[in-house]
């Protein structure tokens, strides 16, 4: 019987530790998990610890601030992994780290690759309305997101699906791909497949401050921003006489815009705010209407739309800038 392949694993976040979790489940013979000092791991959103999984399954449990560092890269390869799985991880690895196991590093990607390369795959499959994406699992190279494809499991995104339910999906995903791969591992034969690099799209970094809402947009682009933002991210955000506003859940109304406001003999501006009786519905681009569900001002706890209304001086007439 051939020796288990020797795995280290490498994570720090929850989407790792569930994909280590299925490693150990499925018998891997994981020798080591390197995560984040706690230093770092205190500033890194979504971070979580290891030492369960370590002591549980009896693996030596390594704290790096990197694994480029010339200590990690030693490191490693006095431990001789056959494999190196990079998952959950907020840094790209060297091609130090790169050359050390026997069959590569293994990482997965949050998208259709090679479509999606780059940050927030998730975020942007929601804001351009894609139907379907997946999950990728991938040997890395020194490129981003460009390695072999490995496994790749496709699911739909629905109009109910916000960033939270995707990456559910992705993490549903991620788990089967793990078991899938398992036996390669051990035979030493990974079913890696080139990408096809001219059908490739590569997006941009996101931040906070790209959640700003532009109401010139229409009602159905404004939805899927703002479900594509909301928890766990920031949230997108208005601004309403100067304070800022943060939108977590809204949806197209159902009447068009077509109306003009009373006595002004004008079409409503975008952003403004047409009705608050069911909602809060605001003026949109393309002559149409948005209704506001749930929502907070900054530093205050989320709330409901009527919630909002009972405590804000917001009413109908107002912009939201």
């Amino acid at each position: 019987m051939a020796a288990k392949s020797r795995i280290v694993f490498v994570g720090c976040v929850e989407e790792g530790k569930a994909c280590l979790g299925e490693i150990l489940d499925a018998g891997g013979n994981v020798i080591a998990i390197l995560t984040f000092t706690d230093e770092l791991a205190q500033k890194t959103s979504g971070a979580v610890r290891f030492e369960d999984l370590a002591e549980a399954h009896n693996i030596s449990l390594h704290k790096v601030r990197s694994t480029n560092t010339p200590e990690a890269v030693s490191l490693l390869r006095q431990m001789q992994p056959d494999v190196i799985f990079v998952i959950g991880w907020t840094r790209l690895v060297s091609s130090d780290v790169l050359a050390i196991p026997k069959l590569g590093c293994i990482g997965m990607h949050a998208s259709r690759l090679p479509k999606y390369r780059g940050r927030a795959p998730v975020n942007w499959a929601i804001i351009n309305n894609e139907e379907i994406s997946a999950n990728t699992m991938l040997l890395l190279d020194e490129g981003v997101d460009t390695g072999d494809i490995l496994l790749q499991k496709v699911f739909p995104i629905s109009l109910a699906d916000t960033c939270k339910t995707v990456y559910e999906k992705v993490a549903t995903a991620g788990r089967e791909m793990i078991r899938e791969i398992m036996p390669f591992l051990d035979s030493g034969q990974l079913p890696r497949k080139p990408q096809q690099h001219d059908q490739a799209t590569i997006m941009p970094k996101r931040t906070p401050e790209d959640g700003r809402i532009d109401w010139n947009k229409s009602a159905f682009e404004l939805f899927n921003w703002i479900r594509a933002l909301t928890h766990p991210y920031p949230g997108a955000f208005a601004f309403l006489k100067e304070k800022k506003i943060i939108v977590w859940q809204a949806h197209p109304a159902h009447f068009s815009d077509n109306i003009e406001r009373a006595g002004a003999g004008a079409k409503l501006r975008p952003g403004e705010v047409v009705s608050v009786s069911d909602g809060i519905t605001v003026s949109t681009g393309c002559d149409e209407l948005l209704t506001l569900r749930r929502m907070n001002y900054v530093g205050e706890n989320e709330i409901s739309w009527h919630e909002f209304l009972s405590h804000s001086q917001l009413s109908v007439g107002d912009i939201l800038g």
